[in-house]
């Protein structure tokens, strides 16, 4: 007789929290960083709170979102930035062809939105998260070639820049993200999470609507250019 491992049952347990639409739609949602009502979830997930509520009762069971109450109104949100990188990763996992065609320009246009940039839980991602890794790297401040690293150069640039890093805890500086748009890793962890706050506070980038999609501002084009030499061109 055989004895079953314990991992690959826990392992199947949480493969199986992702195995519905309506749950994996909450996480992605859940991916711009903010806490959201079950009703808001619901709405967005197109189903009746009633069926929303279970679904959120196992996702948090299950350790991947956490909740809090305040009055009559339950918030959940990721449980902290683990979850939200196996759901960025497992995203990235999905073929750009087996993705499901946008039904009307309004879903066109919001889809397009967050491919030229969004919040990856607490990082920027698409097109703008390349764009500022990539600008990073050309000079010298981020190194990729054995996982991506800070070097003392790019030390001194986020503190030049004002960007303070919290080195606290066991969170990486520095962590590559594979963006399941662009197909490449942009820079995560604390540097990564560092530099979207700043963005977000310092009205470098502003927030379209209630979603994960942000643009970037004609004050964060005049920042990045000076900071990292990225062309405006590169930000729209």
């Amino acid at each position: 007789m055989t004895t079953r491992d314990p991992q690959a049952t826990a392992l199947a347990r949480l493969a199986a929290l992702f195995a519905d639409e309506t749950r994996a739609a909450c996480l992605l949602a859940l991916l711009d960083g903010r806490a959201w009502t079950a009703g808001e979830l619901a709405r967005h997930a197109g189903v009746a709170a009633s069926t929303l509520s279970e679904h959120l009762g196992r996702l948090v069971a299950g350790g991947l979102l956490a909740e809090e109450r305040q009055g009559r109104h339950r918030y959940v949100r990721l449980a902290d930035a683990r979850a939200a990188q196996l759901v960025e990763d497992l995203a990235a996992q999905v073929s750009p062809g087996t993705a499901v065609r946008p039904r009307n320009l309004r879903e066109s246009s919001a889809g397009s939105a967050m491919a030229r940039g969004r919040t990856c839980y607490d990082h920027l991602a698409g097109r703008l998260g390349i764009t500022v890794t990539d600008a990073l790297t050309t000079r010298g401040l981020l190194q990729q070639e054995t996982g991506f690293a800070l070097t003392d150069a790019g030390l001194a640039w986020f503190e030049a820049a004002g960007i303070g890093l919290e080195r606290r805890g066991r969170r990486p500086l520095a962590r590559a993200c594979l963006d399941w748009t662009e197909r490449r890793p942009h820079l995560a962890g604390v540097a990564g999470a560092a530099l979207c706050r700043h963005a977000l506070d310092a009205g470098w980038c502003v927030r379209i609507g209630s979603g994960r999609a942000v643009k970037v501002t004609a004050a964060g084009e005049r920042a990045l250019s000076d900071l990292l030499g990225v062309e405006a061109a590169a930000l729209r």
